[in-house]
C-alpha cells in the first residue's frame, strides 16, 4: 500500500525532508512524496544568497540538486503553487491552482517571512524598497543596486550586514540602520558588536546605531528616509532585514496550535494529527529557530518516524553556531556570550585588538565551552567551534586557544581524536562519522566525500576541516582498496 506524504514548502527545511525521506525508503510504490511550494523555482540554498548579491554566484550555482534530481528520485515537486488550506479531518490539502491533494501526513516547511517595519510612506509595492529572503528578492535588489546607488539596510543583523556587504561591493553607497547600540547583538557583546562596527566603517560602510525608520517621502530633489532623530537620509534603494517572522497563517487557519510559530513536541508533530512541522515556522520548547541546520536535524527526525527508521527519533534543539558570510569579515559567533568578565559562574576570557579587528571572548562552564565570539580569528575557530560541538573539555591554556595556537587535550579535534558525531559541516549536519562512512565506501577526494555528503556545499567554511579529514583518511585507512563492493552503494545513497 502506497503511503503519500505532502511537504508545504519548498524551502531549505522542505527540499531536505524529501531527500531524506527518499533516502530512507527508495521504493516510491511505498512511499509517494509530494512537495508544493510557491516559489517559481525548486529549492535552492539561501546561505548563498549573499554570495549571488556580492557578484561571487548565481543564482542558479545556489541550487541544492541538479534540475532532473527530483523526477530521477521519484519527488513530485509542485513549485509555483501555494496551499491555500489544510483539512485535518479530510487529510487533505488545497493549493492555489485549484489542485486538492490528499495525504497520509502532511509536513508544514513553510519558513517565515519578512518583518516590514512600520514607517509612513513605505509601501509593499514600491518597486525601491525590497526584503532580502529569496532568490528573486535578491535579482531585485541586485538589478537596482547600481554604482552609486543609495541604499540604506534597515536592519543591522546577520543577514543585513551580509546584504549590506554584498551592496558594497556591487559600487553602492551603504548606510545600515539598526535600533540596538551595536549590530548583531543577539550574536555579540557589546564590545564585541562595537569592533563589529568599526570593521564595517572601515570597509565602507556607515552604521547609524540606535535609530529607526519613521518616514519615506518623495521630495523635488529625489526620495528621503527620515529617522526618530530627525536626520533624513537620501535614498534610491531601501533593503528590508529587519527580522523574520514564522509563516503560520495556513496552520492557524487550520485550528494547529500557534503561538509565535507552530507549536511541536520533541518528536516534530503539531496539535493535529498527521500534520508535522520543521524548520523557521516550528516553534519547538519555546523556541524559533532561524537558522539552516535545526530545520534539517528536524528534517531527520521527521523522516525516521515517517518511514519508521527510527520511530522514537526526538529533536532535543540544537545549539546555535552563527557564521557572518560577508567578503573580508570573519566572524563566528556560538552558544551564551552574555556573560560579563567577572561573573562568579562563569570563566570569561577575552583577547581584544580594535584596531586590527579582531575580538575573542570565550565562556566557559565546567571545564566546557558554552558561549564563543572569534572577529577576526580564523585559526581558532574550527578548534572552538569542534570543541564547542562535542561538549570537549577545554585545554588548560585557554589564552592560547583563542589565538589558534594553543594544542588540546589528547588532541581531541585533530581528525583522529575527532569523536565520530562530531559536526564538520554545520550548514549540512555532516558529522565526521559520515564523512568516513562515505570515504570508505568509495569517495576518495573532496569533491567526492560533497557529493556524498553534501559537505563543503553550503557556506564553504568548513573547507578546510573537509580536507584535513581527506587527508588523514588518505595516510592512515587500511581499507582504501578493499571496498569495491560497497561504493555503488554508496553512490546509490548520495543521488538519494
Amino acid at each position: 500500500m502506497t503511503r503519500r506524504v505532502v511537504i508545504v514548502g519548498n524551502g531549505m527545511a522542505g527540499a531536505r525532508l524529501a531527500e531524506e525521506l527518499r533516502r530512507r525508503e527508495r521504493d516510491p510504490l511505498r512511499l509517494e512524496i509530494v512537495v508544493l511550494g510557491a516559489e517559481p523555482r525548486a529549492a535552492y540554498n539561501r546561505i548563498l544568497l549573499s554570495n549571488v548579491l556580492a557578484g561571487g554566484l548565481t543564482v542558479r550555482d545556489t541550487r541544492l540538486r541538479p534540475d532532473d534530481w527530483w523526477v530521477r528520485n521519484h519527488i513530485d515537486v509542485r513549485v509555483g503553487v501555494r496551499v491555500t488550506a489544510i483539512d485535518t479531518d479530510a487529510r487533505t490539502v488545497r493549493g492555489d491552482d485549484g489542485t486538492e491533494v490528499s495525504y497520509d501526513e502532511v509536513v508544514l516547511a513553510t519558513g517565515s517571512t519578512a518583518f516590514v517595519p512600520p514607517v509612513d510612506g513605505m509601501r509593499a509595492d514600491d518597486g525601491r524598497v525590497v526584503a532580502f529572503r529569496t532568490a528573486a528578492d535578491c535579482d531585485r535588489i541586485a538589478a537596482a543596486a547600481e554604482p552609486g546607488c543609495r541604499a540604506v539596510v534597515l536592519g543591522g543583523g546577520l543577514l543585513g550586514l551580509e546584504a549590506a556587504r554584498g551592496l558594497l561591493l556591487r559600487g553602492a553607497d551603504v548606510t545600515v540602520v539598526h535600533p540596538r547600540a551595536v549590530p548583531m547583538e543577539r550574536q555579540l557583546d557589546d564590545d564585541g558588536g562595537r569592533v563589529l562596527t568599526r570593521v564595517l566603517t572601515g570597509l565602507g560602510v556607515r552604521t547609524m546605531l540606535g535609530r529607526r525608520a519613521v518616514a519615506m517621502r518623495d521630495t523635488p530633489s529625489g526620495r528621503l528616509l527620515d529617522l526618530d532623530d530627525g536626520a533624513a537620509l537620501p535614498v534610491d534603494l531601501v533593503v528590508l532585514t529587519a527580522g523574520i517572522r514564522p509563516a503560520t497563517d495556513l496552520a492557524r487557519a487550520a485550528g494547529i496550535a500557534v503561538d509565535h510559530g507552530i507549536v511541536v513536541d520533541d518528536a516534530l508533530h503539531t496539535s493535529a494529527a498527521h500534520v508535522w512541522a520543521i524548520g523557521e515556522c516550528a516553534q519547538h520548547r519555546g523556541q524559533v529557530y532561524g537558522l539552516v541546520q535545526p530545520g534539517w536535524e528536524q528534517a531527520d527526525v521527521v523522516a525516521d518516524r515517517i518511514t519508521g527508521a527510527d520511530p522514537c527519533a526526538e529533536y532535543h534543539g540544537t545549539p546555535p553556531v552563527t557564521r557572518l558570510k560577508a567578503h573580508d569579515i570573519d566572524l563566528a559567533s556560538m552558544g551564551d556570550v552574555s556573560a560579563q568578565l567577572h561573573d562568579p559562574d562563569r570563566d570569561v576570557l577575552v583577547l581584544a585588538d580594535p584596531s586590527r579587528a579582531r575580538y575573542a571572548k570565550l565562556v566557559v562552564a565546567g571545564d566546557r565551552i558554552v558561549g564563543a565570539v572569534l572577529l577576526g580569528c580564523p585559526d581558532a575557530v574550527g578548534t572552538i567551534t569542534q570543541l564547542f560541538d562535542a561538549q570537549l573539555p577545554v585545554p588548560g591554556d585557554r589564552m592560547a586557544l583563542l589565538t589558534g595556537r594553543g594544542s588540546t587535550p589528547a588532541d581531541t579535534v585533530t581528525p583522529a581524536g575527532m569523536p565520530g558525531n562530531a559536526v564538520i559541516c554545520r550548514c549540512n549536519s555532516v558529522t565526521k562519522s559520515n564523512l568516513t562512512t562515505a570515504w570508505r565506501a568509495g569517495a576518495r577526494s573532496v569533491s567526492a566525500l560533497a557529493t556524498a555528503t553534501r559537505a563543503t556545499t553550503g557556506c564553504g567554511g568548513c573547507s578546510a576541516a573537509v580536507d584535513g579529514i581527506c587527508e588523514w583518511l588518505r595516510t592512515t585507512d587500511p581499507q582504501t582498496e578493499h571496498h569495491e563492493g560497497t561504493t555503488q552503494s554508496a553512490r546509490k545513497e548520495g543521488a538519494a
